[in-house]
């Protein structure tokens, strides 16, 4: 006989290793920029295999634990829970090859400026979803709700980054495709942020039974 409350333990487990490995795509994938070294760039493309296959194994133990019997209220939000912020994670990996796909198109040419900003972003984003994710183990505490309001820090930096880089593409054509680049980067870290936000909102949603999308600020 399965033993219910230990396959959700180990779930909540897996979910908490899927978030490691997403975690360290974000800090790698601006590494490798931040420091012009393409190598970590292509590990974190390479590693991302590893994040798609957790997902999977990840949701299809979800179904087999729905199919095991009827979850009660709480159990079946914490499965609900689980099948959403995977998606999330699996999304943050892809975000990160993205910016480690951008970092190697920009390490091969002259750098357009020091990165400031965007270290500043991926740290805050990378922070977002760690505690969204100590949020979903610890369940209902603060963690989620400030979780939320880091978002618009994000958003203002993000907004700053662009204004810098339209100086740089007003005042040098020259400047135009490296300053797209290093947009997408900002953008790309402003969605992963979005995903964390995403988490945060679902551990609420799982603590109180109630679903705060586009509500909580």
């Amino acid at each position: 006989m399965v033993d219910y409350y230990k396959e959700l333990v180990k779930l909540g487990n897996n979910v908490l290793g899927l978030g490691a490995l997403a975690e360290q795509a974000i800090q790698d994938s601006v590494k490798s920029l931040v420091e012009r070294k393409s190598d970590i760039a292509k590990k974190v493309i390479k590693r991302d295999r590893e994040i798609n296959d957790l997902d999977v194994a990840i949701d299809e133990d979800c179904i087999r634990l729905l199919a095991l019997g009827q979850p009660r209220a709480r159990d079946l939000r914490f499965i609900a829970t689980t099948l959403k912020i995977t998606t999330d994670l699996e999304r943050i990996g892809d975000l990160s090859v993205n910016i480690a796909e951008r970092a190697i198109e920009l390490n091969k040419e002259p750098q357009l400026k020091p990165y400031i900003d965007i270290p500043r972003m991926a740290e805050i984003a990378q922070e977002m979803v760690k505690d969204s994710l100590d949020a979903y183990v610890r369940g209902c505490t603060s963690l989620p709700y400030d979780v939320i309001k880091k978002d618009d820090e994000i958003d203002n930096l993000m907004e700053q980054v662009f204004n810098e880089l339209l100086f740089y593409m007003i005042q040098d054509q020259r400047t135009v495709s490296r300053a797209v680049r290093i947009s997408y980067v900002a953008k790309y870290l402003e969605r992963i942020a979005d995903h964390a936000t995403n988490i945060a909102e679902m551990v609420i949603y799982m603590c109180k039974g109630k679903i705060v999308r586009h509500k909580v600020k």
